[in-house]
């Protein structure tokens, strides 16, 4: 007689856990394997990967535009504003044409309401930044993707910090 497999745990598993903070993109995309012999860049994901580039500058503004609005949440998050800016410098640095010296992002980034929920405003753009870079690492490459895949889940966290 064969054994019974056993029962399903119950609760919040890895794969749900993954899912919620786009580590699955990740990992259907960014872990497919691939070696350092192809890392070429074609136009499209070049391209592709400098829109990210001013996605992520957003991202570092708004903290920057949200301490301004609101000092004692900008001591509060200032290790997230940290990691967003380190997450920029990465960024930079994989993308083919764009440096350190780049050009700020060509719209402006809003301003921290005035007076108003500034910690659910960052919460808004920070996950608007994190649903780009999920959906841009389904149309890059190895370790791009893996890049991108990872800043969504980080921005991910900042935005489950946020809450």
């Amino acid at each position: 007689m064969a054994p019974s497999p056993a029962p399903a745990p119950r609760g919040f598993s890895r794969r749900a856990l993954l899912a919620a903070t786009g580590g699955l993109a990740l990992l259907a995309t960014g872990c497919t394997g691939g070696s350092p012999g192809d890392a070429a860049v074609s136009t499209e994901e070049a391209d592709q990967l400098a829109g990210q580039v001013a996605v992520q500058e957003a991202v570092v503004a708004a903290y920057a535009a949200a301490a301004a609005a609101d000092a004692e949440l900008g001591a509060t998050v200032a290790d997230l504003a940290r990691q967003a800016g380190e997450q920029l410098d990465r960024l930079r640095a994989a993308a083919p044409a764009v440096g350190s010296s780049s050009a700020p992002a060509s719209s402006p980034a809003a301003a921290a309401p005035a007076g108003g929920d500034v910690r659910g405003w960052l919460r808004g753009q920070v996950a608007a930044a994190a649903g780009a870079h999920a959906d841009a690492c389904v149309d890059q490459s190895g370790p791009r993707a893996a890049l991108l895949g990872s800043l969504a889940a980080g921005l991910r966290g900042h935005e489950a910090a946020l809450a």
